[in-house]
């Protein structure tokens, strides 16, 4: 049988301890900054350190956590993590920033480096465009079917990794807004509020009405993929990974010990595995977990209507664990401190586990209790963490009886290294940069404009870019016609694409934007479309996933092959990285420059002082049509695009459900309202006040940034909308009602 890796979350020493002790074969853990779990434990130095040398001698195999996004301003400490990381040897950083690619392979090429689920990668293109960056494993996105897990081991020959066990998300992994859009908690950062998982009420049209107006409608249940690992190994995955570095270690172990019993059964005859796959389901019943789905591993994407879907139910609490109430009232403080809750069914002792849950979402938080009194009217005074109180939800978890006792992983702590004070090198192809910028700026001419940025290359002034939804949209456009139109690429768009030949925009002027979601049953259908609109005219491409990169460098391959005299003459396709390709540094920046970007447009949840810092390094070379990814690196504002008007996705889903629940928009706690729309790959979700910074485009163009996006898709374009927009663009005046997202005030942060 081939040799498979059972892998574990460790998110303190306790769960380490019962990963180990129940049979995983490696671990995967943070440290106290730049990983996706910022609200669990986490480990210090000295505690990793200790692990790390105790796992060595056990022959099992640690991965580190890296991966959040970092700005500008984090670099040095990124950059000292890397170099610590790197003198210890770990067997693999999982990552997420383009930025830590760049950095990690110019200074630190000993460390391996895994791609994490929130790097969005769910084609074989995708997971080959890493490999060839240096990467060893992939962690594949949690949306895909088995078949298309199929199609990418025969496509590849990376390890790939998949999430077997645990919490899922109800977006597509990496492309969740909605924590960050609510309060600057961004998922990318590591600080999900889980707002997905709230009680929300929905507004049904006058033709529905099923008596159900509130629910959790956006909260799925756990995903549960023992029945499939035989599947799973016979496909080709490498890595079996278990979700829950915020659980606690008797969860962990419990999960654990099922999936080992399973996996040591395969090989050993049909009866011997029956008998362990039941034995290991009755473990994971006891998980104190949610409700469990297999999600879309045996899936069609497409939902039959009025079919109903298995991993959401909105009379689900949000929360996972048995619901004890919430807390009526407090006492005491620190370690005293208790919280009444009612009488129930179940009684609890001390040393069971609990979670809590701010009343608002603010905040969850595991705790085992330390204390257990008789309280009034048969309720139960319990210990509780400090920062709770009144009206705070409480969960079982896990009880006193289940709890096992594991020999302890780590056994010293000697004093640690720690990472230094180093200064973050710039990337490479800045060096470089800057010498030939200044040969530009000495020697000036028409034979150095085209060495440097080739002939035929495309104009993109500086001005206002639209984002359309519709062709029918393009029209009114016209009345205040933007430097270029950008319409959302789907096959529909392509049909209609080659049958109107009268549209208001020429190809040339129109952009055409890829979905961020790229999987594996779309890549061959994509590559052919994309062959054909090259061929159409149309040279202007966003991309939004690393897969589609490969799209345009094979075309272009192919064209070399038949067409060698011609493809001379013939203007290639230029290529902007989306926001969804997050460039919130110079290193990212830098390393899809290499991927083939010509310009990179901002993501949506950056900030003002963070964009300025991470372009504001070099001199403006003198010719607009350079094409500035190519040979010249990301360096300068002038080839930055800056959203300043949209209602950006807030989470998507890739079956559509708008079929399954039947309205459009639903309001939170605060009364903030929210827009579910259907689209061509899933559903989307919106809020229904827009983003805009139109009214700061003057302060931009002073700071030296000339191409700004107004962004109307999703939803119809109305006439009397886009008149008054662009007024509000033509007089600098704010947008009413609309959100600064997180322009000001940046990601939050603790105090």
């Amino acid at each position: 049988m081939t040799q498979v890796e059972l892998l574990a979350p460790a998110g303190s020493s306790e769960a380490l301890d019962a990963a180990i002790g129940e049979g995983a074969d490696a671990v995967y853990l943070g440290l106290k900054n730049f990983n996706a779990r910022m609200r669990s434990a986490n480990f210090t130095y000295s505690q990793f350190e200790g692990a790390l040398r105790s796992l060595h001698r056990m022959k099992k195999k640690l991965y580190v956590t890296v991966n959040t996004v970092f700005q500008q301003r984090e670099a040095d400490r990124v950059y000292q993590l890397l170099k610590y990381l790197a003198g210890l040897g770990p067997d693999g950083i999982l990552v997420q920033d383009f930025g830590i690619i760049t950095m990690a392979r110019e200074n630190f090429p000993s460390l391996k480096l895994h791609a994490s689920t929130q790097m969005n990668i769910a084609s074989a293109r995708g997971v080959n465009l890493l490999s060839r960056h240096g990467f060893s494993r992939v962690v594949l996105a949690r949306e895909l079917s088995l078949e298309e897990i199929r199609e990418i081991r025969a496509n590849t020959n990376m390890e790939l990794e998949v999430f077997v066990h645990g919490a899922l998300c109800i977006s597509v992994s990496g492309l969740c807004l909605f924590s960050s859009y609510l309060g600057g908690k961004s998922a990318n950062r590591g600080m999900c509020t889980q707002a997905c998982r709230r009680f929300y009420k929905a507004n049904y049209g006058k033709n529905f009405d099923d008596g159900e107006k509130g629910g959790y409608y956006f909260s799925p249940a756990d995903l549960e993929l023992i029945e499939e690992i035989p599947a799973l190994i016979e496909a080709g995955v490498s890595s079996f990974k278990i979700e829950g570095r915020m659980k606690s270690a008797e969860y962990v172990g419990a999960v654990v010990s099922a999936y080992r019993l399973l996996i040591d059964s395969l090989g050993a005859g049909e009866e011997n595995l029956r008998r362990a796959m039941t034995e290991a389901k009755g473990i994971l019943k006891n998980d104190f977990a949610r409700p469990k789905t297999k999600y879309l591993i045996n899936q069609a994407v497409d939902i039959p209507p009025n079919a109903g879907i298995d991993w959401l139910n909105p009379k689900q609490s949000g929360g996972t664990g048995i619901y004890l109430g919430t807390l009526l009232r407090v006492k005491g403080r620190g370690a005293e401190k208790r919280g009444l809750i009612p009488k129930g069914m179940i009684a609890l002792s001390v040393g069971d586990s609990i979670r809590l849950h701010k009343a608002d979402d603010s905040d969850r938080i595991s705790h085992k209790i330390n204390a257990v009194e008789n309280g009034p009217d048969s309720g139960k005074w319990i210990s509780i963490p400090e920062t709770f109180g009144p009206a705070d939800s409480v969960y079982l978890i896990q009880t006193k009886a289940m709890t096992r006792r594991y020999a302890p992983v780590i056994r010293d702590e000697r004093k640690s290294r720690e990472p230094g004070r180093d200064k973050a090198p710039l990337p490479e192809s800045l060096h470089v940069n800057e010498a030939k910028t200044k040969e530009i700026e000495n020697r000036g001419g028409q034979k150095v404009k085209e060495k440097i940025g080739g002939k035929n290359q495309p104009d993109f002034p500086g001005g206002y870019y639209a984002m359309v939804s519709r062709i029918e949209d393009l029209y009114i456009l016209q009345s205040v016609r933007p430097v270029k139109a950008i319409l959302p690429y789907s096959k529909a768009l392509a049909g209609r694409l080659d049958k109107e030949r009268n549209l208001p925009f020429p190809a040339r002027d129109i952009i055409l934007w890829l979905d961020p979601f790229f999987p594996q049953a779309k890549e061959t259908e994509l590559a052919e479309e994309i062959s054909t609109l090259i061929e159409m005219g149309y040279k202007s491409f966003i991309v939004n996933n690393l897969g589609h990169f490969s799209l345009f460098r094979q075309k272009q391959v192919r064209q070399k092959q038949v067409h060698q005299k011609q493809v001379k003459q013939k203007q290639e396709p230029t290529l902007i990285a989306g926001p969804w390709l997050y460039t919130f540094n110079s290193w990212a920046s830098d390393f899809i420059a290499r991927c083939g970007a010509a310009f990179c447009i901002t993501p949506f949840e950056n900030n003002r002082q963070n964009v300025e810092k991470t372009f504001s390094i070099g001199k403006n070379l003198p010719n607009e049509k350079l094409k500035p990814f190519g040979v010249h690196r990301p360096i300068h504002r002038s080839q930055v695009f800056i959203p300043v008007f949209s209602r950006p996705s807030l989470f998507r889903i890739r079956q559509d459900i708008t079929s399954f629940y039947r309205f459009e928009t639903f309001t939170g706690s605060k009364n903030e309202a929210f827009h579910l729309a259907p689209g061509s790959e899933g559903s989307t979700v919106l809020h229904i006040e827009p983003f805009s910074i139109v009214d700061k485009i003057p302060f931009l163009k002073e700071a030296g940034f000339s191409r700004f996006i107004l962004d109307f898709s999703l939803r119809p374009l109305k006439k009397a909308e886009y008149r008054d927009i662009m007024e509000a663009v033509n007089r600098s005046l704010p947008i009413p009602g609309a959100s600064r997202f997180n322009w000001k005030n940046g990601f939050f942060q603790e105090a």
